[in-house]
């Protein structure tokens, strides 16, 4: 029987794989649009592209400075319109589409760096922040919460790829 340490352990090894498998989804989805491709939005509602991206950006932005204590990727004002809650980006305020998905790859790397430095013990402490406002918060369940989060948005980009006219990513 595997001890709670090593199962611990594993726990961080799947949080790693589930962030390399977003990383590859969105990269297969984005894989040949253009920046104005990235504005199509689906009608008669719903965020584009490069909101998708630019909130997935924004949200790991977020937890590599509150929970990694890394340095931000890119300065928080230039992704306040990708925020949560805020509608979908304008073409005036939409950041240049290959600019997100470069920052995109370095995010992915850099959460997987902070991810491969979890102990156990670290896993258990409060969390610096709550997505949900949970007082109880642990890293853990953060952890949990953002790679559901990135993963449901992630979904999102094989509808917006169609969206703008390109055959599915899948196979």
């Amino acid at each position: 029987m595997a001890t709670a340490a090593t199962q611990e352990l594993n726990e961080i090894v799947v949080l790693r794989n589930q962030n390399r498998m977003i990383h590859a989804v969105v990269r297969m989805n984005t894989d040949g649009l253009s920046h104005t491709d990235s504005l199509i939005r689906p009608q008669p509602a719903g965020n584009s592209m490069n909101w998708i991206v630019g909130h997935l950006l924004c949200v790991y932005n977020n937890v590599l400075q509150g929970a990694f204590g890394q340095a931000p990727l890119m300065p928080n004002q230039s992704l306040k319109c990708y925020d949560r809650g805020t509608a979908t980006v304008s073409e005036s305020d939409a950041q240049d589409f290959s600019a997100l998905l470069a920052a995109w790859d370095e995010a992915t790397n850099r959460f997987d760096a902070g991810l491969s430095t979890l102990t156990p013990d670290r896993l258990d402490e409060k969390a610096p922040f709550s997505p949900s406002n949970n007082p109880e918060e642990t890293v853990r369940s953060v952890m949990g919460v953002v790679m559901f989060h990135q993963a449901y948005h992630a979904g999102q980009t094989a509808i917006l790829r169609r969206i703008a006219g390109k055959p599915g990513a899948l196979k």
